[in-house]
């Protein structure tokens, strides 16, 4: 497990998009507004189609109603290659 910190930026205009911040966080862009948890639905989307994960395997753990949030990365039953 790996728990990522994550800052959200709702109401995007710019569209979805992930950046990598300078101090090796992730900086997500949404369009979904944060009404009735559609941002952060939209950004555990968002995260498990770039870390090519199922969204059953992530989980926000601390930061539901903020803008920084703690996401955290379960790949215990991924498969490494040549397995």
């Amino acid at each position: 497990m790996a728990d990522i910190r994550v800052t959200v930026k709702p109401g995007s205009r710019s569209g979805d998009r992930i950046e990598t911040a300078a101090d090796g966080s992730l900086v997500v862009h949404l369009r979904a507004k944060p009404v009735d948890g559609a941002a952060n639905a939209a950004l555990l989307e968002q995260l498990a189609e770039h870390w090519d994960l199922p969204k059953s395997r992530l989980t926000i753990v601390r930061g539901t109603t903020s803008r920084q949030k703690v996401v955290r990365r379960d790949e215990s039953s991924r498969r490494t290659i040549g397995r």
